[in-house]
C-alpha cells in the first residue's frame, strides 16, 4: 500500500474511532453503577433504594447518599419542564424513552429493551425529580414509569427516587486513549516499513 494510502487508511480508522462512541448507550460500570452516555450520568442499579419519600425527604436522600464510593448524588432533573409523553430532554424521559426502550402509555416493567436488564427494583410507579415546578412552590417535577408521562405533583406526597450524580465513575480520558490507539499504528506502521510484516 502506498504511504498516502496507508496514512489516509489509518486517518479514518482513527477517525471511526472517536466518532464510534457517539450513539447513546448504557454502560455496567460495577459496583451498582451505570453509566448513561446520552446524558453524561450515571444512575444507581437499584432503582428503590430507599422506599416512598416525599419531595423534600428524596431531595434530602439522594444530597447525602454515599454509594459506589461516590457523595454526589442527586434527583434526575427536568429540563426542558413540559408535561406530556415522549419528554426525552429529562434525564429520566432520555432513559426510559432511549436508553430503556419505553413506549408511552405503557409501564416500563412489561415494555422495555435488554437495557432493562442492568437495573434492579425498577418500580412502575412515579418518580421525584429533584427539578421544582417554578409556577406553584408546593409542587415538584416526576416521571411515570408506569406510562412514561412527565407532569408535577404536591411535594408532600410519597413517591420514589432514584439517584443519579454527574459524569462517568470509570471514563478514559480521551486524549490518553486517543495517544495509546496512534501510538499502536505508528508502531505497526513502523514494522511495515521494516518489511517484518507482510
Amino acid at each position: 500500500m502506498k504511504p498516502q494510502k496507508t496514512l489516509l487508511a489509518l486517518a479514518l480508522l482513527a477517525s471511526a474511532a472517536v466518532t464510534g462512541t457517539a450513539q447513546a448507550s448504557l454502560f455496567d460500570r460495577g459496583n451498582g453503577l451505570i453509566y448513561d452516555d446520552a446524558k453524561d450520568i450515571t444512575w444507581t442499579a437499584n432503582a428503590n433504594i430507599n422506599g416512598l419519600m416525599t419531595w423534600t425527604q428524596a431531595v434530602a436522600w439522594a444530597d447525602s447518599l454515599v454509594f459506589g464510593g461516590y457523595s454526589d448524588w442527586r434527583l434526575p432533573t427536568t429540563i426542558p419542564a413540559t408535561f406530556g409523553y415522549n419528554k426525552t430532554g429529562s434525564e429520566m424521559g432520555e432513559l426510559f424513552y432511549n436508553e430503556l426502550g419505553g413506549v408511552a402509555g405503557y409501564s416500563i416493567t412489561t415494555t422495555h429493551n435488554a437495557n432493562y436488564n442492568l437495573f434492579t427494583n425498577v418500580q412502575s410507579y412515579v418518580y421525584w425529580s429533584g427539578s421544582e415546578y417554578a409556577p406553584v412552590p408546593s409542587y415538584a417535577w416526576y416521571f411515570s414509569t408506569g406510562y412514561g408521562s412527565q407532569g408535577n405533583d404536591f411535594k408532600y406526597n410519597q413517591l420514589y427516587a432514584w439517584a443519579v450524580r454527574p459524569g462517568d465513575v470509570a471514563a478514559v480520558p480521551l486524549p490518553a486513549a486517543f495517544w495509546l490507539f496512534g501510538s499502536g499504528l505508528m508502531g505497526l506502521l513502523g514494522l511495515r516499513r521494516r518489511g517484518n510484516i507482510g
